[in-house]
């Protein structure tokens, strides 16, 4: 049975734009500084709790706060994991579909994977998500909520290793982003906005991740935001992705790179292909080989691949490929002068990959 799509979240401070908080303030009887003032508890200080706002008049502050900072997503679960740097939340949204994000502290730098999704269409057979189907998509602020929440964290010092702020956010966790492309556009345009109008991130350090939705990789590569895009190809022909992957019956592979080498041709950004690599399915030599002729047939130096080992979902058929198989992969395309890191897969001892909480929550 299909699932229950859902309405509309009430209208948060962080769908606005700059312009329309002011207009929403003054129309709630306030100056329009107070704008502002709300955009800084939210963007600087990471709070809309109306106790901590103490530069606005008592009288002012909660009906302000109860008008623009409705209550989107609210955690129910929590897992930890490698000494608690790892940190996966479950989320429940207003009407109680469910997302998850993922914050994740390294020596050097901090990563939240978002979901922009409840849920995914994609459909793709290995992905615990893509089998949970599409609930909705979600606003620009419950997106930005999930950001919040891990700008809060780090700064409280909740996360071992002392106080720090986020310097990485990745668009992969639950749904595809551009099958979401107004929100997710309108999350990284304040993402990058300077505090206190946003949270001031670098768009380089952004990545938007697409299972190969042409037409909107070619809107994106117009929108003139340098984010990381990063395509989920997980097949170098035509037949096995289109099983691995379905839009691809829509968009083939060669229309789907042409896309991504057209993104670095304006952006100047290096692309990175994912690739989870399934035993037995898409991990021969020959796939390594043919994926790195296809690359370097639209250049060199625009792409970086990302080998994921598969993180395998409860009574799946897919499980990852044997790590002489993975050795092996790596090399052909490192022979082929194709950069190749394998992806880093933390959280795999809770649930790490993105719709598993949700999908083991939904069998409880």
């Amino acid at each position: 049975m299909a699932p229950k799509r859902r309405g509309k979240p009430p209208k948060h401070f962080a769908d606005l734009t700059p312009e329309e908080r002011v207009a929403s303030v003054v129309e709630a009887g306030e100056p329009a500084f107070r704008a502002k003032q709300l955009a800084t508890h939210y963007f600087t200080h990471y709070t809309s709790d109306a106790a901590q706002m103490t530069d606005l008049p008592a009288k002012s502050r909660e009906a302000l706060a109860a008008t623009m900072f409705p209550q989107l997503i609210r955690p129910t679960r929590k897992l930890e994991a490698d000494g608690g740097t790892t940190v996966k939340t479950l989320w429940h949204l207003f009407d109680d579909a469910k997302v998850e994000s993922v914050l994740m502290r390294y020596p050097n730098r901090t990563t939240l994977c978002v979901s922009s999704q409840a849920g995914c269409g994609m459909a793709c057979p290995f992905c615990a998500t893509g089998q949970l189907g599409l609930t909705r998509n979600l606003s620009t602020a419950e997106i930005l909520e999930q950001v919040r929440a891990a700008f809060r964290s780090l700064a409280d010092g909740e996360i071992p290793g002392g106080v720090t702020r986020l310097n990485n956010l990745v668009f992969m966790g639950m749904g595809e982003p551009l099958a979401n492309y107004k929100a997710v556009i309108e999350t990284v345009r304040t993402l990058v906005a300077p505090q206190p109008e946003g949270l001031g991130m670098s768009a380089r350090n952004i990545t938007v991740s697409t299972v190969g939705l042409v037409p909107a990789m070619q809107k994106l590569t117009k929108e003139g935001i340098p984010v990381t895009l990063a395509l989920s190809l997980h097949a170098p022909d035509d037949d096995l992705r289109s099983e691995l992957v379905p839009i691809n019956t829509r968009w083939s592979v060669d229309e789907t790179l042409d896309a991504a080498r057209n993104y670095f041709e304006v952006t100047g950004r290096r692309v990175s292909i994912e690739y989870a690599l399934i035993k037995d399915m898409n991990d021969h030599a020959w796939r390594a080989d043919l994926l790195g002729e296809k690359l370097n047939s639209r250049g060199r130096g625009w792409v970086h691949v990302n080998p994921i080992p598969l993180n395998p979902t409860p009574g799946s058929i897919w499980t990852a490929s044997d790590r002489d198989v993975e050795d092996e992969f790596v090399a052909r395309l490192r022979g082929h002068g194709i950069p190749t890191t394998i992806r880093d897969t933390r959280g795999s001892d809770i649930d790490g990959a993105c719709g598993q909480l949700a999908a083991e929550e939904d069998d409880e």
